[in-house]
């Protein structure tokens, strides 16, 4: 096993940079600390820093070991906290990765049930692209992933995948944009500059097939795998953009822009994905079974299936 006292120094070296600074933070010895650093080397059979002039680097091995580190004493400094706080204070962890091709706003009222709870959650999120979050979810860094599309057949997962919601998806544009695309939609769509999800989100594929079987072709000046970044240059007049019909008022108001049509002939989906040892996490149960009393508009509906 991992002599863990060892890898506690590892981290800190990693986290300030220089053995004789952490030498400073733990009250130890430069010696000390690099010597307790070799040992540990020795032991996994790796290098973990190498020499760059009078400093030192993490090795590619040091940099994925850092990534084990941060959340091993992150959960460590976790449970000190809970165990040290009274009964009432205690709070149990909720990690949750998001795919950065979900609006955080639907992320958040999708999460939002686990924060009512009447144990106290602290969450944790996470946001990466899908695989990424998987592969933390697998060895149970993560409890649960919220996703614009089930898991991949591909990955070799032990997962299961349930749709939480699906609506329509509406088009917004700059009040500047609107005076010059004044046509019936979706035929105000064509020849007009349009800003489209990145080809990661799983909406593309589905909104560019729709768009090819009515014949309409507009100008793609822009391609965003982060919807955030999307909305702010269709607020800036830059192009057309979409969003779920679920947050259309949300848009019209925090970017100033005009609803210009809608469609329920293309739909976005968002899916929690779990494995089977976190299904049960009161958290991951308020978010499935909570669902259902999210405000329904005709353009989308909620799908309840328990996690």
């Amino acid at each position: 096993m991992i002599n863990y006292k060892q890898f506690h120094y590892f981290w800190a070296v990693a986290k300030a940079g220089s053995i004789v600074r952490a030498s400073k933070q733990l009250h130890l010895t430069p010696q000390t600390i690099s010597g307790q650093i070799a040992i540990l080397e020795a032991s996994l059979g790796v290098s973990l820093f190498r020499k760059v002039g009078r400093g030192i680097e993490l090795t590619e091995t040091g940099e994925l070991a850092l990534t084990y580190a941060e959340d091993i004493f992150q959960t460590g400094n976790a449970l000190e906290e809970t165990l040290r706080a009274g009964s009432k204070e205690r709070h149990r962890l909720f990690r949750v990765g998001i795919s950065d091709a979900v609006p955080k706003s639907i992320a958040y009222r999708l999460l939002a049930p686990a924060m009512s709870l009447v144990e106290p959650i602290k969450i944790i999120c996470r946001e990466g692209k899908l695989e990424s979050l998987l592969g933390d979810l697998a060895i149970h860094r993560l409890d649960l992933v919220l996703s614009d599309r089930p898991m991949p057949s591909e990955i070799d997962i032990k997962g299961r995948s349930h749709e939480l919601l699906e609506c329509g998806l509406s088009f917004f544009a700059a009040p500047s944009l609107t005076q010059s695309y004044e046509d019936v939609f979706p035929q105000n769509l064509t020849n007009a500059p349009l800003l489209v999800p990145g080809e990661d989100s799983a909406v593309r594929k589905r909104l560019m097939s729709w768009l090819n079987t009515l014949r309409i072709q507009p100008q793609i000046v822009g391609e965003f795998d982060d919807s955030a970044l999307m909305r702010a240059f269709g607020q800036a007049g830059v192009g057309i953009f979409c969003a779920p019909s679920i947050i259309a008022d949300e848009v019209i108001t925090q970017h100033n822009v005009i609803k210009i049509g809608e469609t329920n002939q293309v739909v976005e989906r968002f899916y929690a994905i779990s494995v089977e040892r976190r299904a049960n996490h009161p958290a991951v149960v308020a978010i499935s079974t909570a669902s259902s009393k999210i405000t329904t508009h005709r353009t989308y509906h909620l799908n309840i299936a328990h996690i």
